[in-house]
């Protein structure tokens, strides 16, 4: 379950690159959101929480 959700938040960390057409506008608001639930992500997977 956590590899699975790990695996979709890259990908979502990816989608949102503001080097993508769809997502230039954006700015750099969702890659640190997404950046950050990476990071909580690995960090619970680590600790076995997940």
């Amino acid at each position: 379950m956590g590899t699975i959700l790990l695996i979709i938040l890259v990908l979502a960390l990816i989608g949102v690159l503001p080097t993508w057409n769809h997502s230039r506008n954006w700015g750099y608001a969702p890659v640190s959101i997404t950046g950050i639930l990476v990071l909580v992500l690995i960090f619970m997977l680590v600790t076995g929480r997940l």
